[in-house]
């Protein structure tokens, strides 16, 4: 993994500022080089849980929301790429749904992105990403454009290096505000400065001015005729006129003036000035200073747009109305002054449906326009096209003039029908990080089997995504509440919490048997409502009840060490998770019962010791699975008859009770032939029968090996089961051809071959099961003669040793799906005794 840890120090407003200016720098450098319409830098947190937004360019931080907090671990593209260390390049939406299918899911709009890590050297201090509009031809960026983004992103954690190294990289946390950026655009409206000495004529400008008026700075000679020679003749009277009444009364001037263009035409400007009054300066009432603002065709396009019957109007990115004209006040029914600076579905309750703020959020991310119908009470409907741009967004409305057909629902497309229309609206809906947090939690449920498991997927996701420092999960046992998992929990609260009767008077109690979550925002409100609790170091909490199918299972503490306020919709989505997590723990309960069910049925039934027997030396070891219920149906067993052994081993198939079970059968089975003194084919076929009399819905293998003692002669029958391996006392190794008849519960009367081999003594015979050699990425032949090549290396010492080694790499891998059963057989005849046929 390419990241790592960073040092933090503390920092001025100096150190803060060049961190923010690198940050300012690259993320507008990402989004250009890149043609993206939004960028965004996140940086590690101090507890290094998290990603916190640190710089957001085009994409506004609220369309963010859920995403201003990151958890290192979590299915993000730009979580992937610091963990990674590698660019997430995904071209469009069909790669998003691949590899990302839980983004997808939240973020259901066409758009390509590409996240990259911000390091340099061994040190990763965040990550980089940018977001564009669906291109054509579906390839994402170019390979220079992905080159270009990645030296922006490693030119930031140079400086951000830089600062660590010198001890000045402020600590980054959720209270760092982040840095906003406007994407960069040509400027809308020029202005120009200006000072008029009115006795002498002298006109001193700045460049922009001259600029409006046509003539180049350099060749301005300082005379206020030659501006005037600019400005359309009809309107040079009316200005001198007002330029003098400005000067004598005192007051502001302001004045529109029509400049000519080199063309013959001409656009109007609009002059604003004063006489500066200054009791220490006489002259300067003979002077006028100002600007002259070009606002070039803008002011006649909102003149014209003033003027359509339709209702016409422009929102920022965050969503609000930044112009609206006056016939979208008649639609709307809403003055202007109420809706600017607002957003239309939070002042028009019948604007208030989710649905219509998604259609912002489709137009806003994948960056091409959206229409759809709004019925407006009472019978009333209206289309709204939004049509999006770097800078924000332009739509419209209009009355629909032809009816509406029955059962058009809200936000449907002009071309679509949709559900039928509700007359009130529902409850906001989660923002798309919100809807994230809870996929990317109900994932890790669903892959959490036991209690344990589904207590530590809830710490790595609650934690980081929400900022919280401490974690308790309590169950419910016998009306009282007991401790069963926790993270950052001081001894002293740890101690309140457990054994707690359920009618005692806590906040943990009290929202367990409300069925309500508790909020507590802060120490005072905490002590207030529960005097004398013990707080700990912690300022704010959520306490979240646990209740599956109408039953309590536990409850859920999230404390904070900073005063966290929690708004509505982060309240919901907790709510929503309490209900995740209580499901999952149940569930997980249950299976932790069955588990300790199945696991004592398995030792019961697997030889706790093997028997003494002289002449021959015998190991053997089980190894449970690492996923699912980490027990199966594997078994090994050693068996004395006179001057005889029997050594076994077999595999049941499937990890659960019914394989134990089954598993317990065939080994009492076997062990009854045995003793009976059958021939070893006729005990596998024998144990076949009882099998599939009993239950052939699992179906069986086994390898069975008689072995006399005297004449090192062993007889082998194999069902369905792997071949054994013999080590020679010179260390080669040897695959037997013994012939394998059919697996137990397959054919009623099947033939089961008997092979013979002869042993010298120091020779080692290893039965196995299946788990031992089988791997994803390779065939069992291929792992039959890897476990043969460890065979022969391995052996020379004790029995003991060798069986642990052949079984480490297996012990220690995390995802081995399958059980393990070894039996180690080294034929040691004493030395007076000489092998002779049977």
């Amino acid at each position: 993994m390419a990241s790592s840890s960073y040092p933090f120090g503390a920092a001025s407003g100096g150190e803060a500022s060049e961190r923010d200016d690198a940050l300012v720098s690259a993320v507008i450098n990402a989004v250009e080089v890149t043609g993206a319409h939004a960028g965004s830098v996140f940086l590690l947190s101090g507890d290094h849980r998290s990603l916190l937004l640190a710089a957001a360019c085009g994409a506004p931080p609220s369309l963010l929301g859920g995403w201003r907090r990151i958890p290192v671990n979590s299915r993000i593209p730009v979580a992937e790429a610091y963990r990674s260390g590698r660019m997430v390049h995904l071209a469009g939406a069909e790669e998003t749904m691949r590899r990302f299918p839980q983004l997808s899911v939240a973020v259901p709009y066409p758009f390509g992105s590409a996240s990259v890590p911000v390091r340099t050297g061994q040190q990763t201090f965040g990550a980089m990403a940018v977001l564009w509009a669906p291109r054509p031809e579906g390839t994402g960026l170019s390979r220079a454009q992905r080159g270009q983004l990645r030296s922006a992103a490693d030119r930031l954690g140079t400086t951000l290096a830089g600062l660590s190294a010198r001890k000045e990289l402020v600590e980054y946390d959720e209270r760092t505000a982040p840095v906003v950026v406007p994407l960069p655009s040509a400027p809308l409206i020029r202005v120009g400065l200006f000072d008029w000495n009115l006795d002498t004529g002298a006109f001193t400008t700045d460049d922009e001015l001259c600029a409006i008026f046509g003539i180049p700075p350099r060749d301005f000679d300082g005379r206020v005729d030659t501006l005037a020679a600019r400005i359309e003749p009809a309107d040079l009277p009316g200005f001198r006129s007002a330029a003098r009444a400005a000067v004598e009364e005192g007051r502001v001037l302001a004045h529109c003036l029509r400049i000519r263009d080199p063309g013959g035409g001409h656009r109007a400007v609009e002059l604003w000035g004063r006489v500066p009054m200054s009791p220490e300066d006489p002259q300067a009432s003979s002077h006028l200073v100002g600007a002259v603002l070009d606002s070039g065709s803008g002011m006649a396009a909102v003149a014209a747009i003033e003027r359509l019957a339709y209702g016409f109007f422009a929102l920022s990115p965050e969503g609000h109305v930044a112009y609206a004209n006056h016939s979208l006040e008649t639609l709307l029914r809403v003055r202007q002054d109420e809706l600017l600076g607002h957003r239309l579905w939070d002042i028009l309750p019948w604007l208030a449906d989710p649905v219509y703020e998604d259609r912002y959020r489709a137009a806003l991310v994948s960056q091409q326009p959206v229409s759809f119908l709004v019925r407006r009470p009472p019978d009333g409907w209206l289309v709204f096209s939004l049509h999006p741009g770097s800078q924000g967004m332009t739509g419209w409305a209009a009355p629909v003039r032809q009816p509406v057909p029955a059962g058009t629902g809200p936000g449907t497309s002009v071309a679509e029908e949709g559900p039928p229309v509700s007359s009130s609206p529902p409850p906001a809906a989660p923002r798309l990080g919100a809807l994230y947090r809870v996929l990317q939690l109900g994932s890790a449920l669903t892959e959490a089997v036991t209690a344990r498991e589904v207590c530590d997927a809830v710490a790595e996701q609650l934690l980081p995504a929400f900022g919280g420092q401490k974690l308790a999960i309590c169950v419910v046992e016998e009306r009282h509440l007991h401790l069963f998992a926790q993270r950052g929990c001081s001894e002293e609260v740890l101690a309140r919490l457990e054994g707690v009767p359920l009618h005692d008077r806590l906040p943990v109690t009290d929202a367990l048997t409300s069925g309500t979550p508790l909020f507590i925002e802060s120490r005072e409100e905490l002590c207030e409502t529960y005097p004398g609790i013990v707080s700990g170091d912690s300022r704010s909490w959520a306490f979240l009840p646990l209740i599956a199918s109408n039953h309590p299972v536990g409850a859920c503490m999230l404390a904070f060490d900073d005063v966290h306020r929690f708004p509505d919709e982060e309240r919901g989505v907790l709510t929503a998770l309490g209900g995740l997590i209580a499901q999952a723990l149940e569930r997980a309960r249950l299976y932790d019962a069955e588990f300790a069910l199945a696991r004592g049925l398995q030792n019961a039934l697997l030889p706790h010791r093997l028997p003494t027997v002289p002449g021959l030396r015998v190991t053997g070891r089980y190894l449970p699975g690492t996923r699912g219920m980490d027990i199966g149906g594997d078994w090994y067993d050693v068996i004395p008859t006179r001057e005889e052994v029997a050594l076994i081993v077999g595999d049941v198939e499937g990890h659960n009770v019914a394989a134990a079970a089954t598993m317990g059968q065939l080994r009492s089975a076997m062990r009854a032939f045995v003793t009976a003194g059958h021939r070893p084919s006729d005990i596998v076929a024998s144990t076949n029968r009882l099998h599939m009399d009993l239950d052939p819905s699992l179906l069986a293998s086994c390898c069975y090996a008689r072995l006399h003692l005297r004449s090192g002669i062993v007889r082998i029958v194999r069902a369905g089961h792997c071949p054994p391996l013999l080590r020679l006392p010179d260390g080669r190794t040897e695959i037997p051809d013994v012939p394998c008849g059919p697996l137990l519960g397959v054919e009623a009367a099947p033939d089961y071959p008997e092979s013979e081999l002869r042993l010298v003594p120091g020779s080692v015979l290893a039965l196995y099961t299946d788990g031992l050699v089988e791997r994803r990425d390779s065939d069992i032949g291929s792992g039959i003669d890897r476990l043969r090549t460890s065979l022969a290396r391995l052996g020379g010492g004790s029995l003991e040793d060798l069986a642990d080694g052949l079984l480490e790499d297996a012990d220690q891998s995390p995802d081995r799906a399958d059980d393990i059963a070894l039996l180690l057989a080294e034929y040691a005849p004493p030395a007076a005794a000489a092998p002779s046929a049977r």
